[in-house]
């Protein structure tokens, strides 16, 4: 699980949108509509014989929403006449125990994947390791992909009327439409600038005092020093002691080596060379900060300042 800091703007990240295709519909230029998607990838949840995906009984707030926005898009879509599959991409590869918060759940994940950076290159085939040409493949997977390339010009202008999408000042915008009113349905109305800029600041002073009553806690900055010169004596440098920053900087450290053009241009031996050298470190990372994360997180609890911290 690891903590990544989120502000909320005037609207949440889109559920992942498919395309549509014409189903008796009078838009276009009358051409039959194209066959039914399939869905060759299973990357998420997707919608059942009925139409509407069946919302997790142990899904959070956050999640819920994105299921009612996918079933409210649906819905929308076929009230114009349009298919739409709705579907929610899973989250669990981005969130994995390598933070340390549950000790033990993150020493097997290091010992295996170190702290996920490389692992994709040498697990290629894994869709469940992040990176991996497997995983890119299932997030870019859209249960609706066969229908936009069997869309006409003219039903691919109609499909986008249809969601409200549009280029405005060469940037995508939302006018009256479907994207907008499912949106609404699971978010509620569109704040005004204003009022998302008021709420960005109250949160942003938020984070600030939450921050700084972490990095100022007494038996924090102790462990953090302990946990500094533990990585000192095992060959690892030292850029910060300060308790919200110390979890993730061996990770990011080991993160700022991989190469521009990304981890799969690596071949074989390069990439299980970073990561078993990667495996290493992390794993002595995760000794050297016992003591401190059974202390932070805790804290933390009470004061969610939300950076990354694992």
């Amino acid at each position: 699980m690891a903590l990544i800091f989120r502000t909320r703007g005037a609207w949440p990240a889109v559920a992942t949108i498919g395309v549509l295709a014409l189903s008796g519909c009078s838009q276009g230029d009358g051409d039959s509509a194209p066959p039914a998607a399939s869905d060759g990838g299973k990357p998420s949840r997707t919608a059942a014989a009925s139409g509407e995906l069946a919302v997790p009984a142990d899904a959070d707030e956050e999640t819920k929403k994105a299921y009612v926005q996918e079933n409210a898009m649906a819905a929308c879509m076929r009230a114009k006449g349009f298919t739409y599959t709705p579907h929610v991409r899973s989250d669990e590869v981005a969130f994995t125990p390598v933070d340390g918060e549950d000790y033990d759940a993150a020493k097997k994940y290091r010992e295996k994947y170190g702290f996920g950076l490389y692992a994709g290159a040498v697990y290629r085939d894994d869709p469940n390791v992040f990176g991996s040409a497997a995983s890119n493949k299932r997030q870019d997977h859209n249960p609706d992909a066969a229908y936009l390339d069997s869309l006409t010009p003219a039903q691919k202008e109609a499909y986008k009327k249809a969601t409200g999408e549009k280029l405005r000042n060469g940037k995508k915008d939302l006018g009256p439409g479907c994207l907008r009113d499912s949106r609404e349905k699971a978010y509620g109305p569109e704040k005004s600038l204003a009022q998302s800029e008021q709420e960005s600041a109250e949160e942003s002073q938020r984070a600030l005092a939450d921050q700084q009553a972490l990095n100022g806690d007494p038996q924090l900055v102790s462990l953090a020093q302990e946990y500094a010169g533990c990585l000192t004596k095992a060959g690892i440098p030292v850029t910060t002691t300060q308790p919200t920053s110390m979890g993730d900087m061996v990770k990011f450290q080991v993160g700022d080596t991989i190469p521009a053009d990304g981890i799969l241009s690596l071949d074989k031996d390069e990439a299980l060379a970073k990561l078993t050298h990667e495996i290493g470190v992390a794993k002595k990372d995760l000794e050297c900060g016992k003591k401190f994360r059974a202390a932070y997180f805790p804290k933390h609890a009470k004061h969610p300042f939300e950076s990354v911290t694992g």
